[in-house]
């Protein structure tokens, strides 16, 4: 079964509503249940569904990043 772009985003969806609800257990749309042991695991989770999300849409995280600095003076 291939995931799409719309079933991760269901499901980190329901994943953040489940962390803003304080609970530490969730259940996916397939039955199944999955428990976290602490908030950061649950954090985990989403930071992984949010690369995927961005991995499928063509959304790449910057590699490089470039600073425009001066000292103000003309």
């Amino acid at each position: 079964m291939a995931l799409t772009v719309a079933k991760l985003t269901q499901a980190r969806d329901a994943l953040m509503e489940s962390r803003a609800n304080g609970a530490r257990s969730f259940t996916d749309q397939n039955g199944e249940r999955v428990e976290f042991k602490s908030d950061s695991e649950m954090a985990k989770a989403l930071a992984a569904l949010d690369r995927e999300i961005a991995a499928l849409s063509g959304r790449a995280a910057p590699t490089t990043l470039h600073f425009a600095t001066s000292k103000g003076t003309t």
